[in-house]
């Protein structure tokens, strides 16, 4: 479903791919399973920005760690290669998400930093408080602390559908698990007073494999 999701956000001539958490199930997967990704995303001419969830979380054995995913020069784990900030100054664009460490409980949203940039996201992976019946719930994202942050989009993981969050004091959107969802949502900053949302229905398994087609036509072996 991945490759779906690149060549979808390829599709639409975006600059940044940011994936909001859970890429992965868990941190047992095989390391073949890691380096397969890692070819994926270094493949791609997006920038690809990731921040672990709380299933692939940053703990010793963590996806993350090990298989070099993070070592492509196009791609950036928030927690690994960046602490909690990554800037792309050719963009004017700074993305800010505080990672899953641990297995633990946290606040995924709180206290998040002021811009630095034109352009500020944010990317929180955790469960939006909707009333007192999500009290129990871990890694609680509240509306006060979407209104309190300084970004220009909050883009969110954990929920499996695509919806739209908060009290509209900012743009924030669970994207939803492609597999559900189907979609992907691609988000242009321009020169608006808010950047523009719409979600894209995934790329079909036949436009999928002409986009193989035309990877493997314009593929220039390295030099030796």
């Amino acid at each position: 479903m991945l490759r779906a999701v690149i060549d979808t956000a390829e599709d639409a001539a975006a600059d940044v791919l940011v994936l909001a958490g859970d890429v992965f199930d868990h941190n047992r997967v095989p390391l073949s399973e890691i380096e397969g990704v890692q070819r994926m995303l270094a493949d791609s001419p997006l920038h690809t920005v990731i921040l672990p969830g709380n299933h692939d979380c940053l703990v010793a054995n963590s996806v993350y760690r090990r298989g070099g995913l993070a070592d492509p020069e196009n791609v950036d784990v928030l927690g690994v290669t960046v602490d909690e900030t990554l800037v792309l100054p050719h963009l004017d664009l700074g993305v800010w998400g505080r990672p899953h460490v641990e297995y633990a409980n946290m606040s995924p949203l709180v206290d998040a930093p002021n811009r630095s940039t034109r352009w500020h996201l944010a990317v929180a992976h955790g469960h939006w408080y909707v009333d007192h019946a999500d009290a129990h719930r871990s890694w609680l994202i509240l509306d006060e602390q979407i209104a309190a942050t300084d970004a220009d989009y909050i883009a969110l993981g954990h929920w499996d559908r695509a919806l739209s969050i908060g009290d509209g004091a900012r743009q924030a959107y669970y994207s939803g698990s492609p597999d559900l969802a189907k979609t992907i949502n691609i988000v242009s900053f321009n020169h608006a007073p808010v950047p523009s949302v719409r979600r894209a229905p995934l790329l079909s398994s036949l436009a999928q494999r002409l986009r193989m087609m035309e990877r493997e036509a314009n593929y220039e072996p390295p030099a030796l």
